[in-house]
């Protein structure tokens, strides 16, 4: 029954998870070839997994993943991400853009009983005493839910030949974390003979307040002090892959790596200081 919960909660949230399908929501636009005016649908089948880096925290199955856009001549929705282009004058883009903030995606199906485990390991620098004082006991249910945040900003795209920069700024307008992030990104769009490949690079700035509130401790949640999660840097990789079988089908591969490093010298919350998405499968358009 936990396997199944686990499909179907992957399944829902790739949609705003992925872009086009295993991208987090707002690292790549625009999308290639989808006709304007008209409805993309595509469901991509086969194996993979996002790695969850919390402790307690299990691994998202991908199996089944959905992957929807539509295009207007200024107003966009692509897999979660609901946007309006102000200029579209190549090779320059600016658009207005609002999502879910990903963060939550780590949280969902999330066990926080072992964290308190992992608290009394990290780099707290306590007297002799104190250790010897019997803990406060902690009732997991009493943890804060984190809840979904809606951010929204700019996003602007510079194309040349092959090559995509993409630069963004958003802050969260739900009053959730009331803090921001930002992004830089190259990607480049490579065709080698039928393979259609696409390396991307790009880093994230994540400010404090949104590190606090996803990834640290309240003083309700932790027995010993509130712990805050300063801003970071976090940079990561992927490579998205396809060959064509004919003109709704091909065969996808997919590898992304995300550096939580600089997150998990702060966080307690933290197993592993990385988070990998590896599919591989076929890829139907409707």
């Amino acid at each position: 029954m936990k396997s199944i919960v686990n499909i179907l909660t992957a399944l829902c949230i790739s949609v705003w998870l992925t872009v086009p399908c295993f991208a987090q929501p707002s690292e790549i636009e625009p999308v290639q070839d989808i006709t304007t005016g008209q409805w993309h649908l595509s469901l991509n089948t086969g194996l993979g997994v996002i790695t969850n880096p919390l402790a307690g925290g299990g691994d998202l199955p991908l199996v089944l993943i959905p992957d929807i856009a539509y295009y207007g001549e200024q107003f966009f929705f692509d897999n979660g991400r609901l946007g309006y282009s102000l200029i579209q004058d190549s090779p320059h883009t600016f658009n207005l853009v609002t999502e879910f903030n990903s963060e939550t995606r780590f949280f969902v199906d999330w066990h926080p009983s072992n964290i308190f485990a992992l608290r009394s390991e990290s780099s707290f620098t306590n007297s002799e005493n104190e250790l010897q004082i019997q803990q406060p006991s902690l009732d997991i249910r009493e943890l804060n839910k984190r809840k979904w945040a809606l951010d929204a900003g700019l996003s602007y795209h510079y194309s040349y030949q092959q090559h995509v920069f993409s630069v963004q700024a958003l802050a969260d307008v739900s009053g959730v974390y009331d803090g921001w992030r930002s992004a830089l990104q190259w990607q480049m769009h490579k065709n080698i003979g039928e393979l259609q490949i696409k390396p991307t690079i790009g880093i994230w700035y994540k400010s404090a307040a949104l590190n606090t509130y996803f990834y640290g401790l309240t003083e309700k949640e932790s027995p010993v002090r509130a712990i805050e999660v300063g801003s970071s840097w976090q940079p990561y990789a992927k490579i998205d892959a396809r060959w064509p079988l004919n003109g709704a089908n091909s065969l996808r591969f997919h590898l992304a790596y995300y550096d939580y490093s600089a997150l998990a010298d702060d966080s307690p919350l933290f197993e592993q200081t990385y988070s990998l998405t590896a599919f591989i499968g076929f890829d139907h358009i409707f």
